[in-house]
């Protein structure tokens, strides 16, 4: 259960340079490079980016879920004061499901089929909270009725299959909160659900992040969740964090030219026109197998240069909370993002 004897003010999660290499055929993939954030109990991190930057492998690694044949490097991967990357096995069986817990992006894979809903809901409890079956099934019961299940208590003898692709979301979302974690990681949570559900979904979360003083990662594709839900955004591509920083200098200074040509790909109410053409970026994400060198947007930059190909500055706020890696300055750039597409509309 969630521990009240804490410092507000000290990381729950600390990453520092965590770097993750995937052995293949035509060499190493290079797939998360130098990753490094901080993230405090009642906090929402939002990890933004195109598909295959790498967002899905560094939640895997916090969890100590990925390949035995990949093996996470960092300087620091501390829970709570617990090194994730020296933890036992024994150790990281016991962290998660009860104080870090995550929402897989896939249900329907995630879900055991042989297995059924109440018994996987009451499974975690059961296993790590000092309760028996009956208080955990009262408890299972509960959280289907919080994230919007109806006939709950029929529900727990159904099968996966026998439920919806928005329903088994909503289980997944009740199991990762049945030991009420400390740390809730959410992989593109409401993947399978419309846009009213998920507005539903979005809203439980964080009313019961509230409740709970819970940390969160919320991984999405989806700005305009960034928007409503994040207290500090990170901008990954290919591997890397190009930008990061609380989500309202991001929305309205962003300083890298990724972070700028998303939000160019977004309509702004009231700004951008019926029928009117968004932003776009050209290009491909370039393959990370083999020696990566320099800033790897540069392929599909308007701004690239040749000085682009050598090392790439980290830059800081004088404030210390909005970081981008870009040779650039903003002022060098264009108009930031956000005005540039409501004048281009």
């Amino acid at each position: 259960m969630s521990q009240n004897n804490f410092r507000q003010d000290i990381p729950l999660l600390s990453i520092d340079n965590l770097t993750i290499d995937i052995p293949t055929a035509a060499g190493t993939l290079h797939a998360v490079r130098g990753i490094s954030f901080d993230l405090k109990r009642g906090e929402t991190l939002c990890i933004v980016g195109e598909s295959g930057s790498g967002k899905s492998l560094t939640s895997l690694a916090l969890m100590g879920l990925l390949g035995k044949n990949i093996t996470p490097r960092a300087d620091k991967m501390e829970f709570d004061g617990v090194e994730l990357t020296t933890a036992s096995a024994r150790t990281m069986r016991n962290l998660r499901g009860a104080r870090m817990s995550m929402i897989f992006q896939e249900p329907m894979t995630s879900l055991n089929p042989a297995y059924t809903i109440g018994d996987q809901l009451m499974e975690a409890l059961t296993l790590h909270g000092s309760t028996n079956r009956k208080k955990a099934r009262a408890r299972a019961i509960e959280l289907l009725e919080k994230v919007g299940i109806t006939a709950a208590e029929s529900r727990l003898s159904q099968y996966p299959h026998q439920l919806s692709g928005g329903l088994r979301q909503r289980v997944m979302i009740a199991m990762a909160l049945m030991c009420e974690p400390e740390l809730i990681i959410a992989d593109e949570p409401t993947t399978a659900l419309d846009v009213t559900i998920q507005a539903q979904i979005l809203r439980l979360l964080a009313e019961l992040q509230r409740e709970m003083n819970m940390a969160m990662i919320l991984i999405t594709h989806d700005l305009g969740v960034v928007a409503r839900v994040a207290d500090k955004v990170a901008v990954m591509y290919a591997g890397e964090l190009v930008e990061t920083g609380p989500v309202d200098e991001i929305f309205a200074a962003p300083s890298h030219p990724y972070t700028r040509g998303l939000l160019r790909c977004i309509p702004l109410p009231g700004k951008t026109k019926r029928g009117s053409v968004l932003g776009t970026i050209p290009g491909i994400v370039p393959s990370l197998v083999g020696e990566v060198n320099g800033c790897t947007f540069r392929t599909r930059c308007e701004h690239a240069s040749p000085a682009c190909r050598g090392t790439i500055p980290l830059h800081t706020s004088p404030t210390g909370t909005h970081t981008f890696r870009c040779i650039h300055q903003p002022e060098d750039l264009e108009t930031d993002a956000v005005q540039s597409t409501g004048a281009n509309a």
